[in-house]
């Protein structure tokens, strides 16, 4: 492995998405040494009673329940955030994001370019994608509807399905990613634009659905690691040191550098309709946003690397190093 390479998968590990090395589980339980391709066979995810409280990565509201996704193909559901209770899943590779289109619809990705799908709202879960001879994690998923959805990755993974999953296509980036960049974040802003977030300040933008993108220029030479929606037509993008950057017409280009008091990395975030944003990131630190740009920095009690987060009700529903975390509100958010 070059040095380029190396630098890259340790950068990787630095957010987790190499979490649990869920590819030598795999080769293992297969039987196989690891890297042969076509030779590891998918082993289903192992039902631990102390899941809710270890390794997890993303975290969901589908509008009918809670669903928070990690490491070793880790899947739990809830119904009011307290309870939590382990799923049934085909594969053991780490996952490292969940999206749903709508209540039933969803999909769930990760490591060894795994993807599985769900029509029941999650009780159930099936393989659709599993390739782990690409060696490149889905590390940011988008369902644009219960057809059509999106993956992106580590270098310059990008896979898409029109048709539910029954078949997912790798899309070609070289028109804004000739270097094969990690691909972290991929989101769909209020005003049905889409746009990504990577390695080295990538920036892309689609304003006809993904069938083509246009490379921005960036205000950062760092890597981002999350995009959000802000406003009818902006967007906040997030990433290394404390960065973030606020656009209120994201096809501008143009950004603001919020003051966020930290240096610590950002690694997830969630929109709160009407009131802006909540960000997640190393040592349990908390970034809330407001609709107007004003920012707040928080701390979670346990203090530990922190990879999404969920408003819910009176508390922030956030994932990560040690597992599900509520953490109180000092305001209400809508």
């Amino acid at each position: 492995m070059d040095v380029k390479r190396a630098w890259r998968f340790a950068a990787a590990a630095a957010l987790g998405v190499l979490a649990g090395s869920a590819a030598w589980a795999q080769d293992e339980a297969a039987g196989e040494s690891p890297g042969k391709q076509g030779a590891v066979k998918p082993m289903p995810a192992e039902i631990m009673p102390r899941t809710p409280e270890s390794l997890l990565l993303d975290i969901k509201n589908t509008g009918e329940h809670l669903i928070a996704v990690g490491d070793r193909g880790a899947i739990i559901v809830s119904n009011n955030g307290k309870d939590w209770a382990q799923v049934e899943v085909p594969v053991r590779a780490a996952l490292t994001a969940v999206a749903f289109a709508d209540p039933k619809h969803g999909w769930a990705a990760g490591h060894d370019a795994a993807i599985v799908h769900t029509d029941d709202g999650g009780r159930t879960w099936k393989l659709q994608n599993f390739q782990p001879e690409l060696e490149k994690p889905v590390l940011s998923l988008l369902a644009l509807d219960a057809q059509h959805a999106l993956a992106v990755g580590a270098y310059g993974l990008m896979l898409e399905t029109t048709d539910a999953g029954s078949t997912w296509n790798e899309v070609d980036t070289h028109g804004f990613d000739e270097d094969e960049l990690h691909l972290n974040a991929i989101a769909k802003l209020n005003n049905g634009d889409l746009f990504i977030a990577g390695e080295q300040g990538l920036l892309a933008i689609s304003t006809d659905a993904g069938a083509n993108w246009q490379k921005q220029e960036s205000p950062y030479d760092g890597s981002y690691f999350g995009v959000l929606p802000h406003g009818e037509k902006g967007a906040i993008i997030f990433g290394l040191r404390g960065n973030v950057y606020l656009s209120d017409d994201a096809r501008s280009g143009k950004w603001t550098q919020l003051q966020t008091g930290t240096v610590a990395s950002m690694f997830g975030g969630a929109a709160v309709p009407g009131d802006g944003e909540v960000l997640v990131g190393l040592n349990g630190v908390i970034v809330t946003v407001s609709a107007e740009g004003k920012v707040e920095t928080l701390q979670s009690p346990a203090g530990t690397p922190l990879s999404g987060v969920l408003p819910y009700g009176d508390v922030l529903l956030a994932v990560g190093e040690s597992g599900v975390q509520p953490i109180p509100l000092s305001r209400p958010l809508k």
